[in-house]
């Protein structure tokens, strides 16, 4: 009896654990190496209108880029002119892969960022910053939220 309780105690430490691991994946291969790939360039620095991971990306630059890199599908070059494409998606339906918007610059559809799951995205921020994750829910994304969409190849 007393050999089995170290095999229980690692047992219930392993189970917990794999439940609080974050879900970050799609069923969809592509969306999946899209999501890997933007979260190689964490750390990438900000750079109004940067398109690149050797010079830096702004917001729409960097989901542009991934797009186009992960899954040669090209987007529009501003926030706002992406918002327009794709299916439109209420918060509860949202996948990893799909961009989220945000009010940043006192104007809708300012800020975009690919949702990696667990109410998590990946952007670039803003002048001073790099490419990282933060959570939708924190207090000044979950006021400027816009809304998502959804853009498979």
């Amino acid at each position: 009896m007393k050999n089995l309780l170290p095999l229980f105690l690692i047992s219930i430490v392993l189970l917990v654990a794999c439940q609080s691991t974050p879900q970050r994946r799609s069923s969809d291969p592509a969306i999946n190496e899209m999501t890997e790939y933007a979260l190689s360039l964490r750390g990438t620095p900000y750079r109004y209108g940067g398109t690149s991971p050797d010079s830096g990306f702004d917001c729409s630059g960097f989901v542009g880029h991934v797009f186009k890199h992960s899954l040669g599908k090209s987007l529009p070059r501003s926030s706002a002119d992406i918002s327009r494409i794709g299916v439109n998606l209420q918060y509860a339906s949202l996948k990893p892969g799909d961009l989220v918007f945000y009010n940043t610059l006192h104007k809708p559809y300012s800020h975009v960022g690919i949702y990696l799951g667990d109410d998590q995205f990946i952007h670039s921020p803003s002048s001073g910053k790099s490419v990282s994750i933060v959570n939708m829910n924190d207090a000044y994304w979950s006021a400027r939220y816009n809304g998502a969409r959804r853009l498979r190849p």
